[in-house]
């Protein structure tokens, strides 16, 4: 007897859960890492990005398996794989007795994140493509973008009741009852017939489609600069939020005020985007983006680098705001040529943009010296270097 299928709204909440165990592992934290740093004896006070660093080094990595994986044992098997590394990741950091073991859990959160992070977005392109697709990242997006709106008060509400290894214990959890949500409402989504062998020269050969076809590199680097910038941000935000402008255990209310700012944007993303098109949308939302940053960057440095508070939450939401009308677009855009490989192009794709945002939000990162200076400079760079990719990938094609 064939499973019964859940409808489009609990396809929705379940792909968000899914993924946003990626955004939780971050977010959730970000209130903990002086209490990290403090228990394990990290010494220097950027050194405490790390905790995030290595989470998404595990993430870059794995994603190159478990695409491939997915293409080759159906979606959901990959996805139990996935689920189980990050329970077991979860544990370690909560027992860790030394920073070395504490970013050696963390690269297994990662590891393991990585699993349902990429395997539900081949999962999606099973069933949709085109502006279809974006349509539902879009409604993904807006469900996901509730997570890093509360997860930092999860992570601060959960501190005033007990330690940082208590929130690790949460994430183990939620990760259960995903697992068994998918379990039990879920089915395969991949038929045995299109079904591909794993094989190491097939990761090898969507790396090498996706290198060489303009549109799918082209939006995958765009999404790179874009994350990147994102990523910066987040290793800072703490300290940004704390240390330069001394919030207190407000920082949680003013992370997730700007967090929703992205899901209204993917809100009106996806109510947009059947009309006007993926690329039409996020060229403006870019434009606006950079027009934002290098407007900002002069006024912050009149304030040596830390501008009132309100202007500068203002700045964020307004920035943010762009930033989530990108995501689920550039991500769809890159996809959009690669059904015939969805699992591992996916896999590809997001590895890529993870290994890049990676590199790029931790200069950003390591670049904080107490001001807002290095955040807002990285944005407007990134940015423009994003649009003058994006004006070169559409330099020879037609809007859709």
């Amino acid at each position: 007897m064939t499973q019964a299928g859940p409808g489009r709204r609990e396809f929705v909440t379940l792909v968000a859960l899914l993924i946003s165990l990626v955004a939780l592992s971050i977010d959730a934290m970000l209130p903990a890492l002086s209490a990290i740093g403090r228990d394990l004896g990290v010494s220097g006070e950027n050194d405490r990005q790390l905790v995030l660093t290595f989470l998404f080094l595990g993430l870059a990595m794995a994603q190159l398996f478990f695409g491939p994986l997915s293409d080759s044992i159906g979606r959901r098997p990959a996805v139990f794989a996935g689920l189980t590394v990050f329970i077991i990741g979860c544990l370690v950091s909560a027992f860790a007795t030394s920073f070395p073991m504490m970013l050696a859990g963390r690269f297994l959160q990662g590891f393991g994140a990585a699993g349902p992070r990429i395997v539900t977005v081949a999962m999606v392109r099973d069933g949709y493509e085109g502006r279809s697709m974006a349509q539902i990242m879009s409604l993904v997006m807006m469900v996901f973008i509730l997570v890093p709106a509360l997860a930092p008060g999860i992570g601060q509400l959960i501190l005033i009741w007990a330690d940082w290894r208590t929130i690790f214990a949460f994430l183990a959890a939620l990760a259960m009852a995903g697992f068994a949500w998918l379990a039990l409402r879920q089915p395969e989504t991949l038929a045995p017939d299109r079904r591909r062998p794993f094989s190491v020269r097939a990761i090898f050969g969507a790396f090498a489609e996706t290198c060489t076809h303009r549109v799918a590199f082209g939006y995958t680097i765009a999404g790179g600069f874009i994350f990147g910038a994102f990523v910066g941000y987040l290793n800072s935000a703490q300290q940004i939020y704390q240390e330069t402008y001394p919030t207190g255990e407000l920082f949680a209310v003013y992370f997730g005020g700007i967090a929703l700012s992205l899901g209204l944007a993917s809100w009106v993303n996806s109510r947009l985007v059947m009309r006007h098109g993926m690329r039409r949308i996020s060229m403006l939302a870019l434009a606006g983006k950079v027009l934002v940053s290098v407007a900002a960057l002069p006024v912050a440095m009149t304030f040596d680098g830390v501008p009132p508070l309100a202007p500068f939450v203002a700045y964020q939401i307004v920035s943010f705001f762009f930033v989530g009308m990108l995501f689920a677009n550039f991500n769809s855009l890159a996809m959009e040529p690669m059904g015939h490989i969805a699992g591992s192009a996916s896999a590809v794709i997001s590895s890529m943009m993870t290994f890049m945002s990676m590199l790029f939000g931790g200069l950003i990162g390591q670049a904080y010296d107490g001001t807002v200076t290095p955040m807002i400079a990285g944005f407007a760079v990134l940015g423009s270097v994003c649009l003058a990719v994006m004006v070169w990938i559409e330099r020879t094609r037609q809007d859709d």
